[in-house]
């Protein structure tokens, strides 16, 4: 529970970027001692500025121009940077989003942590090793002796992220910024890092300031929440009333933008429009284009930020004034099992085996199995959920399928012909048929080359469109259909948003007219708004144009809104397997349960009492005997330890591996 006492208090902090971007504009906000402190909002709304400017490391261009900001007694506005040394790393300690580029990577972790350490801890007490060895322990790194020595890429994601909170640790910190500590991480190591945070506040009695785009993390560890927008906050109170009753029409457009199994069949509402831009006047209420609830009074007049009781403040003219009421829209989806339809795509026993190679003469002395014998099925308009944690071999089953990667073994037949049997000219026309649509729309796009070229490529590649002005006209239709202007094929992909280089990645897997398309985490980099529009497009898509897709993600909630079918993988093979509402609301294997217990719902009620899954996902180039799982299975006997279980099908029609599974 939090201590009453004020910790941090910022009053009307500002800060502009290249002198005109109003990154944070008049930001109030207090954080008490042991509590924790969330700051919600879409990506570019300020909030890891807001974090960077009371920290001091803002980057060039940018200065804080207005405000205050006390730590205690301290006014961390006016130290110098001298002084500010000392608190950064010491009284306010600080964990980034990507911990590979936060970690140097030619020092051993050891040394980064034991740097931290011998400058910001204020009790040392004994020698330095220890202390690291002492922090290792506290954040649950395994045999701290072996990893103080190891460099971060032989680390996890999760473990690289553990190291990171020890080194943030070291000065013994008042406060800890937590900027989006988990968005890049699968949730059984996003469960696991949240619940390590939770135990390190018990412990220390410091304040979190967390940093997020995510609902479910903050109705999962906040005590306190504050929505930002624009670079203003709009909203802010203890979460229990938050959840329950959100008082600002875009914090409760946030909460309908949320895919979740009980949306199922109807479309998602959104959010229309974008955020203004930074770098100019707002006379008005900055959400007031995009509300519903908007009057002239929200053009004419800029609300402030005014105490709606005793313990919520909201920036809105009307935030007792209900939303219209959206009746639901069906997008065509059925949960309807599909073993009997005649698949589009299957594959049997797909392996994809690397080399491991050794010495000088480059032997080959094992090999990494990150697809090891997959039977997956998937029907005309039909979408398969592939979820499982990173590393279990998800993208390699697309690429595989693609022919991307070459299979070691089995099969993909796709409408009756073998494509690994495939060569050349014979191979490059079925490609055109199954498309992919990459995690990051911006690395997977050439940025010296037009939108209108990069959506074009595919058919010139195919000779669909030999007629120059005929290409044109037909890109320009794709965009149109996935919600981007026709008028801009001229422009580059960095004039585009995040959500926008979305849809024209789609368009350009559009363009030579698949049948199938293999989404590659599509709305993991995306914030919920976003998410909302382009899971609504797929939808679109598929009912208008009977495309199938196989759905590749962690995201649970995008999942169980989205996919007919869901397949669970553990190191390269799939543990369990059917019809998605089956999977999801009666989990039978010991991993698929673990999964879904390790989602954080957005509901405070509803705070996690299982236990996170523990350790992390073993190497596939030396998997466990056995069932892979065993070693972090609850329920694991002999048995499991001796021999892989064999595939079963149960009587609602799923297909489970698993020793402990009665029917």
């Amino acid at each position: 529970m939090a201590d009453d006492e004020i910790l941090l208090e910022v009053e009307g902090l500002s800060t502009r970027l290249g002198g005109t971007v109003k990154a944070v504009d008049g930001v109030d906000l207090t954080i008490r001692r042991g509590e924790t402190f969330a700051l919600l909002g879409e990506s570019g709304c300020g909030k890891s500025m807001t974090a960077l400017s009371l920290m001091r490391l803002l980057p060039s261009g940018g200065r804080i121009i207005a405000g205050a900001a006390r730590l205690g007694e301290t006014p961390l506005l006016k130290l110098s940077e001298q002084q500010m040394r000392e608190v950064r790393g010491g009284r306010i300690g600080m964990i980034f989003q990507e911990p590979m580029t936060s970690l140097n990577p030619v020092l051993t972790i050891g040394d980064q942590i034991a740097e931290a350490v011998r400058r910001h801890d204020p009790r040392p007490g004994k020698g330095v090793r220890e202390r690291v060895l002492e922090l290792l322990k506290l954040v649950h790194i395994p045999a701290p002796e072996q990893r103080i020595d190891e460099y971060p890429h032989q680390l996890s994601g999760g473990m690289k992220q553990r190291v990171m909170i020890a080194g943030a640790l070291a000065g013994r910190p008042d406060l800890l910024i937590a900027d989006e500590p988990t968005t890049a991480l699968d949730v059984t190591i996003q469960a696991q890092v949240l619940r390590l945070l939770k135990e390190l506040q018990h412990e220390t009695g410091m304040a979190i300031l967390l940093i997020t785009h995510d609902l479910g993390v903050v109705a999962e560890t906040a005590d306190r929440v504050a929505v930002m927008y624009a670079g203003e906050i709009v909203e802010t109170g203890p979460v229990a009333p938050f959840f329950g009753q959100p008082l600002h029409p875009y914090s409760r457009k946030l909460f309908q933008s949320l895919p979740n199994k009980e949306k199922r069949g109807n479309r998602l509402d959104v959010i229309e429009g974008m955020v203004p831009p930074l770098d100019q006047p707002h006379p008005r209420c900055r959400f007031s284009p995009r509300c519903p609830l908007a009057e002239g009074r929200c053009d004419r007049e800029t609300p402030q930020l005014a105490a709606h009781d005793e313990q919520r403040a909201v920036r809105c003219h009307f935030p007792d004034k209900p939303l219209p009421h959206i009746d639901a829209v069906p997008k065509g989806a059925s949960g309807a099992t599909a073993s009997a339809i005649q698949p589009l795509l299957a594959t049997h026993d797909l392996q994809v085996h690397f080399p491991i190679r050794k010495g000088i003469l480059k032997r080959t002395v094992g090999h990494v199995r990150a697809v090891d014998g997959i039977d997956l099925r998937i029907p005309t308009g039909r979408t398969l959920g592939l979820v499982g944690e990173s590393g279990c071999g998800k993208t390699t089953v697309g690429k595989g399928i693609l022919q991307l990667i070459r299979p070691t073994g089995g099969r993909v037949m796709f409408d009756d012909t073998d494509l690994t049997a495939l060569t050349g000219n014979d191979l490059r026309r079925r490609r055109g048929e199954i498309q992919i649509i990459f995690q990051d729309p911006f690395s997977s796009m050439n940025p010296r080359m037009t939108i209108g070229d990069i959506v074009a490529e595919g058919m010139v590649a195919q000779g669909m469109e030999k007629n120059r002005l005929a290409c044109e006209q037909r890109v320009k239709v794709l965009l149109e259909k996935v919600g981007i202007r026709g008028d801009t094929i001229h422009r580059y992909p960095h004039e585009f948003s995040g959500g926008q280089r979305q849809r024209i990645c789609i368009a350009r897997a559009l363009a030579v007219e698949p049948k199938l398309i293999i989404c590659d985490e599509p709305t993991s980099a995306l914030d919920v708004s976003v998410q909302a529009q382009i899971l609504n497009l797929l939808a679109d898509l598929q009912q208008e144009m009977g495309l199938s897709y196989l759905f590749i993600t962690h995201n649970i909630s995008a999942v169980s809104y989205i996919a007919h079918e869901v397949a669970v993988m553990y190191l390269g093979r799939i543990v369990e397997s059917g019809a998605t509402d089956r999977i999801l609301e009666n989990p039978r294997h010991p991993y698929t349960r673990a999964l879904l217990a390790s989602v954080p719902q957005a509901d405070p009620a509803a705070r996690h009492t299982i236990p996170a899954l523990p350790g992390d996902l073993p190497s596939p180039a030396s998997p466990p005997d056995g069932c892979h799982f065993h070693p972090r299975c609850p329920d694991a006997g002999d048995d499991c330890r001796r021999r892989y279980p064999d595939s079963r099908e149960l009587a609602d029609g799923r297909m489970v591996k698993c020793y402990r599974v009665e029917d």
